[in-house]
């Protein structure tokens, strides 16, 4: 059996590929199927994606990326599943996923990690904007054999088009923390955030919050991103992401933080960053929103904030504390493993390719 997985990116380089389905490739191997993976930007074009300007390389890099997909249109002819991560292009008609339902047949799985059907364009694509088609998502999923969703509110979006819909929550891959260093004693606590530049916008919040703590506290606050928030605070220490190194940098991480806005985008986010965190043994402090709620049990593993005061006094606990630090970080591991891992989660993925 044969699925050609159809993704935006190359493959290798993006957070919802890599965690979603790109660690299970070997999983699909060993049960028996063959794999082709074909992305709609080069590698060229991806890494210029997010930076300011070059528009001129941008479009050629889309304009090659519609040739492509005609090639891999071909390509699927010989296929049994395609596997559709979030679109096949980033604008216009879906016009590739209709052909390959309703013209080839195609037994589709459509996977999709963040609420996509609502506007969320980033401030250097903003041009694009009024050229997406956010309203293909739910005819995409009509047209779809399975349908594969980060978590239970994108599920539910889901179901309005489609019931055969499997909740396939992002994962870690235990094996990959194998090399994780172990943590030091340290006298200054370091207060950590991970993301990408499209969800740097949620720091604002915590800013006020740090600025206070920075007055009567000594720490570091750590930021690690593709692109640096400019953030004006005393503590804070910008570390440009790196594949290479992104297991060390998340290993001087004492404290993980992930703010979010209480809103529709952010119901349909997957928990990314509280389950790294956690998979690293460092307590989460996370808005209550969506999946966050799962993901951390409110001071099993870290602590749900939800007010100015919520966020003070859980930093300074943690801080203050190291021995909570470590029984928190401990219970947060197993609670990855046991419900949020490659491991606990493969019999689940493999569903997406039976009947």
């Amino acid at each position: 059996m044969r699925i050609l997985f159809l993704v935006p990116y190359p493959s290798g380089q993006a957070p919802s590929q890599r965690f979603r389905f790109e660690q299970y490739h070997q999983l699909l191997k060993n049960n028996g199927y063959e794999i082709e993976v074909r992305s709609f930007l080069d590698l060229q074009t991806w890494m210029i994606l997010y930076t300011d300007g070059a528009w001129l390389a941008k479009g050629f890099g889309v304009f090659k990326g519609f040739f492509r997909r005609i090639v891999h249109l071909i390509e699927a002819f010989t296929s049994d599943y395609v596997f559709i991560h979030r679109e096949l292009t980033p604008i216009g008609l879906p016009i590739f996923e209709w052909v390959l339902s309703k013209v080839m047949r195609k037994r589709i799985i459509y996977d999709f990690d963040d609420a996509i059907w609502l506007p969320n364009t980033s401030v250097e694509n903003k041009l694009i904007a009024s050229i997406k088609c956010h309203g293909k998502v739910g005819s995409i999923c009509s047209w779809s054999w399975k349908i594969s969703c980060g978590n239970e509110f994108i599920a539910n979006y889901a179901r309005k088009f489609n019931e055969n819909v499997v909740v396939n929550p992002t994962t870690i891959d235990p094996a990959s923390l194998k090399n994780a260093l172990k943590r030091e004693t340290k006298d200054v606590a370091t207060i950590g955030w991970t993301g990408t530049h499209s969800t740097s916008k949620y720091l604002k919040k915590i800013v006020p919050i740090i600025q206070e703590l920075e007055r009567s506290h000594d720490f570091r606050f750590l930021i690690i991103s593709n692109k640096n928030p400019n953030i004006s605070l005393k503590s804070v220490e910008y570390r440009k992401w790196r594949k290479k190194s992104e297991i060390e940098d998340l290993m001087e991480i004492d404290i993980g933080i992930m703010p979010l806005d209480n809103d529709q985008w952010a119901e349909g986010k997957c928990g990314f960053k509280a389950l790294q965190y956690l998979a690293l043994q460092i307590p989460a402090l996370v808005s209550p929103v969506g999946v966050n709620k799962e993901i951390v049990e409110n001071g099993v593993n870290g602590y749900h904030c939800d007010s100015f005061e919520d966020w003070r006094s859980n930093l300074i606990n943690l801080m203050m504390n190291m021995k909570l630090r470590k029984q928190l970080g401990a219970n947060g591991k197993e609670k990855v493993i046991q419900s949020y891992s490659t491991v606990s989660n493969a019999n689940n993925f493999l569903s997406l390719f039976k009947d």
